[in-house]
């Protein structure tokens, strides 16, 4: 089996467990452990994974961090582990950061069992920084985080290839924040950068506000349009595809845009949509089980094609679209949207209404 594929069983352990999972040592047990083993490590050989790893630390004797990972009976790497749903931003790291610098490990780990923090000591020689380089999350990945975290795993460690690369992990993952926030809520000095290149009169306050919201529109179109162009790509090797297969096949594997003798209609925004859907739950969920169900008044995504375990719902018959999302007890809020590609905002709540559903299996 696969990383990825030991890392997706991971993840869906969280979901069903994620209620019984309360302390540090459950988080130990179910969560890290299986992680460290997913990486190649043995857990069960103490010359290779140490639990509890003590080392003396100035005027504190017998501290320990939770695991020690080695490799020529040297520490390469050392795990803090907090309690499931930990909030890593909160945390003080101040015990693996004195167990770096007295020992020969190059990276420590905190980690709550879902999220990863990685970070080593590239501001400052035997100094662990305060920011992690690279940030592992297993409610979320992607293939390409998942070939960064192979360079850890027992077959392939290398210590000065994972460093080479560490830096410019770290520093892209903080611009892609800076980038995000700036979609969000973009800063006066880039609105003023982009407002000065195409309006040519003084800069008052009232213009830096008008701007402000040009731009942080300009920046949603600009995404919007992107993801588009893709989603008809996609579509358009789709169509290809399934034009090589049989009719009957096709009628079966593919929503229909017809108009059904109940004269419902299945759009292209909607068949859109629902790919979207698929795209966004790929990671959690086997996406052979979720179906589309369209009837008059909206077009229903749903889990195992059960009326009871509703994703959410396309309102795309009127001129503003919307997107009806489920909370835990499956009361739905119709939210606007402006275009198909915004569903993609609202990925965690889809991801979250389909964990319902699995945790109550």
């Amino acid at each position: 089996m696969d990383l990825i594929d030991r890392l997706g069983e991971l993840a869906t352990l969280i979901q069903r467990r994620h209620d019984n999972i309360t302390s540090e040592e459950a988080t130990k047990t179910a969560l890290v452990m299986p992680f460290i083993n997913a990486l190649g490590y043995n857990v069960f050989d103490p010359a290779e994974v140490v639990p509890e790893y003590t080392a003396d630390v100035g005027t504190k004797k017998g501290e320990k961090v939770d695991y020690a990972i080695l490799k020529d009976g040297k520490p390469i790497i050392l795990f803090e582990v907090k309690t499931l749903g930990t909030n890593l931003r909160e945390v003080h790291t101040s015990q693996l950061y004195r167990y770096f610098s007295v020992t020969e490990a190059r990276f420590g780990i905190l980690t709550d069992g879902a999220k990863y923090w990685f970070f080593t000591d590239l501001d400052e020689p035997n100094k662990m920084d305060a920011k992690p380089f690279f940030v592992f999350d297993l409610h979320d990945f992607n293939v390409e985080q998942v070939e960064e975290l192979k360079r850890f795993s027992k077959s392939t460690f290398d210590l000065g290839n994972i460093l080479s690369t560490a830096s410019e992990l770290k520093y892209t993952r903080e611009i892609r924040n800076l980038l995000a926030e700036e979609f969000t809520s973009p800063s006066e000095g880039l609105v003023r950068h982009f407002a000065g290149q195409v309006y040519s009169r003084r800069m008052t306050q009232a213009v830096i506000e008008e701007f402000t919201k040009i731009t942080r529109n300009a920046f949603r179109a600009f995404i919007n349009e992107r993801i588009e162009r893709r989603l008809k790509t996609a579509l358009a090797k789709e169509a290809t595809a399934t034009d090589e297969v049989d009719d009957t096949v096709e009628q079966e594997s593919k929503p229909s845009t017809k108009e059904a003798p109940d004269g419902i209609v299945t759009t292209q925004d909607e068949i859109d949509g629902f790919l979207v859907v698929k795209a966004i739950l790929y990671q959690v969920v086997d996406v052979n089980r979720i179906t589309l169900r369209d009837v008059k008044s909206y077009c229903g995504i749903l889990l195992d094609d059960n009326n009871r375990q509703p994703i959410c719902r396309l309102h795309f018959n009127t001129s503003q679209k919307y997107l009806g999302v489920f909370d835990e007890g499956k009361k739905e809020e119709r939210i606007p949207i402006d275009s198909v590609a915004d569903i993609y905002q609202y990925a965690e709540r889809l991801k979250a209404t389909v964990a319902y559903y699995e945790r109550d299996k």
